[in-house]
């Protein structure tokens, strides 16, 4: 057996209601909605769940984040990038000065080849025939 106000939940959320918007100085009707609270009830949901899907998309593909306590500092980010930055331009000179090291020890060693032109346009003349 169902009990007597079993649906009288779900009655109360399918009754129509008329919502009327009145100009107070003519008393004119503005506008009217027929709803009911079902239909409201669904419309402030979707409209809270937009909300709050508009804010995180915010905050999660927009430098916001870093004004989250916690999350990190804006200016550690851009100092941490300056700093990287400065490590690769470091790199690259070392690796270069120690090329040049190596080349001046094998001079001094004796062992680089001698860059005699004469032997290089010979050499360029024997490539460009084959």
């Amino acid at each position: 057996m169902s009990l007597p106000g079993g649906n009288s939940s779900l009655k109360r959320l399918r009754n129509r209601y008329r919502l009327v918007i009145i100009n107070e100085d003519t008393f004119g009707e503005v506008v009217h909605f027929k709803l009911t609270r079902l239909s409201v009830y669904i419309a402030l949901s979707t409209l809270f769940v937009v909300l709050v899907g508009l804010t995180i998309a915010l905050i999660v593909f927009t430098p916001l984040k870093l004004y989250i306590p916690g999350y990190g500092e804006a200016q550690k980010t851009r100092e941490l990038e300056i700093l990287k930055v400065k490590a690769d331009s470091i790199e690259q000179s070392l690796i270069k000065k120690q090329e040049y090291i190596n080349s001046i020890e094998k001079v001094l060693k004796g062992n680089m080849l001698s860059r005699d032109t004469t032997t290089l346009k010979l050499k360029n003349a024997e490539k460009s025939k084959d």
